[in-house]
């Protein structure tokens, strides 16, 4: 795992970038904010002298243009998105980075995957490497885009990246619940059900919502704690002082 700081990780990724031609030739973004994704495609045309980018608003959006260009033989070579993406008019069946890079990954397991997202959670990042399989993730922030050029150049070498700023290593061994995990407890044990679960989330805007995502999360839980069932999970929780 290559963590590099400050000035000689700049030097590092320049150095790379002006002696090496050989790049990803498509790439696939999805990020929910307009200036972001411009932000990003204008950084690699010019650092990395990518043309073919592409970009899109939407979890479905994204899956579907990186499925349309798989099906017709020219397939993308990179995805980055989000982990995150806020409720809007269009319906999605799609609501989170997570659930995209797990569709894209259920068509293409040979397809790298970057995240840029702002969650700094080493717990949470490393299930993104277990579970996901994703090649590299960036933390949002005053130098992410330089990071996010360098993520680039290490992923095309078949090397991981995760930003300088991260120590995955504090995570610990032991199982931890995140947020998202705590409000899906809480609302078992007030009696939702997961339809209803799922509703209160995209009433807050929290993704993912979807009721698939929240029956295998609470599944993970059962064998994470070696639950039976639900009413069993939460007492074990409470007694272990957790809920």
């Amino acid at each position: 795992m290559i963590l590099k700081k400050g000035v000689a990780l700049k030097r590092d990724w320049y150095y790379r970038i002006k002696n090496n031609v050989m790049m990803f030739n498509k790439i696939l973004i999805a990020e929910d904010f307009q200036d972001t994704n411009k932000g990003i495609v204008n950084a690699l045309q010019s650092r990395l002298e990518i043309e073919n980018i592409q970009e899109e608003l939407y979890c479905d959006k994204a899956f579907n243009r990186f499925k349309l260009a798989y099906d017709g033989g020219i397939p993308f070579k990179l995805l980055i998105t989000d982990l995150t993406f806020k409720e809007s008019h269009v319906e999605r069946r799609l609501t989170s980075g997570m659930e995209l890079i797990a569709a894209v990954r259920a068509v293409d397991e040979s397809i790298k995957v970057i995240v840029n997202s702002m969650i700094d959670n080493p717990a949470e990042i490393n299930r993104l490497f277990k579970d996901l399989k994703i090649n590299g993730y960036v933390c949002k922030g005053r130098n992410s885009l330089n990071e996010l050029v360098y993520a680039i150049q290490e992923v095309y070498q078949n090397r991981t990246y995760v930003s300088p700023q991260l120590n995955l290593n504090t995570a610990s061994s032991v199982f931890e619940m995140d947020r998202y995990d705590l409000i899906i407890l809480k609302d078992l044990a007030n009696g939702y059900t997961k339809r209803e679960i799922s509703a209160r989330l995209k009433q807050q805007q929290i993704s993912p919502n979807s009721e698939s995502t929240i029956d295998k999360k609470v599944s993970k839980l059962f064998d994470e704690f070696g639950a039976k069932n639900t009413h069993h999970l939460i007492a074990k929780l409470i007694k272990q002082g957790k809920l």
